[in-house]
């Protein structure tokens, strides 16, 4: 069997920088220190700086006045900051910059008094954030038939942003239906969806041409790896999201000559190299490491734990 790792793969920068947030935090102030959600969408990442010390809540009033408490990479709105502020809690901000990069955008359209149009799954933390920063006046969408409920109040002030976890086919789709139904509609400077986001669907797109079988490991809970996986799906029909090797089923191996391996920007490299050992311990495998694209960014940790 032939095993294609797929690169780039794994930790995006703002993954990484929100992991070592966490980490520093604790090296700092000593367990226990808060996070408002999970950090990333990984579980095994969650409970490992769970077994570190860190504490996860789900509303900031959970959080004892005055503790060191950190948001997440997916980033909050402003009323979630000023509550922070109320209570007196020391905040470290470990959202990731091209998310903050969308809150600033959307506070740019909405004091323009604009209608923006959030582009992205209702619900997900980064969607919730970044709409609490758009004010009153958003509507959310993912495909393009939730276009027709999209109601404006001046068809010459209408403005887009998108999740940055999304398909870039499936986003480019959505944005031609708005420019079709509000002409007039603006968009931001420049592609809300992450470079890692991008980098990781061009490399499956590559490189699925060459697979019998395609896992994606990640998270359920994470957007870009479900993306990743769709996206490996219509193109080849055995392909499957996997959090560890422990999912595997016989029957996707058998007969089986070309495995591509890939991994979502929230999940870790010991988890992908576990699936690639759980392959070796079968049978015989040529491992072979395809690079699409470089990456080499990195973001520095905030001021105040740097």
């Amino acid at each position: 069997m032939k095993i294609i790792l797929a690169k780039p793969r794994g930790f995006c920068a703002g993954v990484e920088r929100a992991i070592k947030c966490v980490e520093r935090a604790l090296e700092l102030y000593g367990p226990p220190v808060y996070v408002l959600n999970d950090i990333v969408h990984n579980a095994t990442v969650v409970q490992l700086l769970r077994e570190k010390g860190a504490k996860f809540v789900r509303m900031l009033e959970d959080v004892p006045e005055g503790s060191h408490v950190l948001f997440s990479a997916h980033g909050v709105g402003p009323d979630c900051r000023e509550l922070a502020r109320r209570r007196k809690l020391q905040v470290i901000d470990a959202t990731c910059p091209l998310v903050s990069k969308v809150h600033r955008e959307a506070r740019r359209f909405a004091d323009l008094n604009y209608t923006i149009i959030l582009i992205g799954e209702k619900g997900h933390d980064e969607v919730m954030g970044t709409a609490g920063w758009a004010g009153a006046n958003y509507q959310v969408v993912l495909n393009p038939s939730d276009i027709d409920a999209v109601h404006v109040r001046d068809p010459q002030k209408v403005a887009y942003l998108t999740q940055t976890t999304l398909s870039v086919d499936d986003c480019e789709r959505v944005i031609r239906a708005l420019q079709g139904r509000f002409p007039e509609i603006k968009g931001p400077p420049s592609n809300d969806i992450c470079y890692a986001t991008q980098n990781r669907q061009r490399a499956v797109n590559e490189l699925t041409g060459e697979a019998d079988l395609v896992l994606v490991v990640g998270d359920p809970e994470s957007a870009n790896s479900k993306r990743l996986a769709e996206i490996c799906r219509k193109k080849v029909q055995a392909s499957y999201l996997i959090s560890s090797c422990d999912m595997i089923q016989e029957p996707w191996i058998e007969g089986v000559k070309t495995v591509l391996v890939t991994s979502g920007a929230s999940a870790p490299e010991f988890l992908v190299q576990g699936v690639v050992e759980y392959l070796k311990r079968r049978e015989f495998c040529e491992v072979e490491e395809r690079a699409v694209a470089a990456e080499n960014i990195h973001f520095r940790l905030p001021d105040s734990i740097r």
